[in-house]
């Protein structure tokens, strides 16, 4: 097998693998198990507190009416809750309530845990080299776009 058709082969089974895997639920620890849907709509929350749904909708691309069913069913369980925008008391803001805010935590030690190889791997890359992976993923991106 030529290397264009390994690295074709690759992607495709890479895509399939993330793509079987969404709706799987992750355990992190001392009870939080969570869709990896809802524990990325915490991250953001966490990275960004107080988005409104609408802006939230626009981060992940998807509709508002998707954001506010998640909202409702994290909301329900206790991780995250609504506060009125003082500056427009028609607007809802979200947070991450102390439950949240350990999810966040523990999602983000996750991926330390799990993932510091590829950080680690990346930083031996010469900037050349990361460019061209760079722009491999932003054409794998628009493939991934085109699929689904």
């Amino acid at each position: 097998m030529d290397k264009k058709t390994q690295i074709s082969s690759q992607l495709v089974g890479l895509i399939e693998t993330i793509a079987n895997s969404k709706m799987k639920k992750m355990n992190f620890g001392r009870g939080i198990i969570l869709y990896r849907g809802e524990i990325h709509l915490i991250k953001v929350l966490g990275d960004y507190p107080g988005m409104f749904i609408s802006e939230i909708a626009r981060f992940f691309s998807v509709s508002r009416a998707v954001i506010s069913k998640s909202i409702a069913k994290l909301e329900k369980h206790g991780f995250v809750e609504k506060k009125i925008d003082m500056d427009d008391k028609k607007r809802i803001r979200i947070f991450l309530t102390p439950l949240g805010k350990k999810a966040f935590l523990q999602h983000k030690i996750f991926h330390e845990e799990k993932d510091s190889y590829m950080f680690d791997y990346l930083k031996t890359l010469s900037p050349m080299a990361l460019e061209s992976i760079s722009n491999f993923l932003d054409y794998a991106q628009k493939m991934v776009d085109h699929h689904f």
